[in-house]
């Protein structure tokens, strides 16, 4: 009986992920991240339109790791709030729909909106990486 209640609680063993899988995903999240900001520093473009895009991939950021830990703590039974998975899924979408938006009424060559598509959903989906890897390596 005791036997039976340890295992329902002890957390599933991941395998920790090799070196070279977390040094590349730190790679990509780095590069990234610095051609969506070269970019944005160098783009001919007013500077509230630049802190827009600029708090767009903060924004993106910051939810699809509070995303990744959600839906990873609901899966092993951690407790988590629907509200919060909510607004991560929400905070995920809207930034990725607003992205979207910005850059279609932009007044940018269209190599420079899928730049900077590109870049940004290269970095959100590297950070769901990192954020993976350091969860499996704990």
């Amino acid at each position: 009986m005791e036997e039976e209640r340890l295992k329902k609680t002890e957390t599933p063993k991941t395998k920790s992920p090799s070196p070279a899988y977390v040094t590349a995903t730190w790679l990509v999240l780095i590069v990234g991240v610095v051609a969506y900001l070269v970019g944005l520093y160098n783009a001919e473009m007013q500077l509230n339109e630049k802190g827009y895009y600029f708090t767009l991939l903060l924004f993106g950021l910051f939810s699809v790791v509070a995303l990744q830990k959600s839906v990873r703590d609901k899966m092993e039974d951690i407790p988590v709030t629907n509200l919060f998975l909510y607004i991560s899924w929400f905070g995920t979408l809207a930034s990725i729909t607003l992205l979207i938006i910005g850059l279609f009424n932009a007044e940018l060559l269209l190599s420079e909106k899928g730049f900077y598509g590109i870049s940004y959903m290269m970095s959100v989906y590297a950070a769901i990486s990192v954020q993976k890897n350091i969860r499996d390596s704990e």
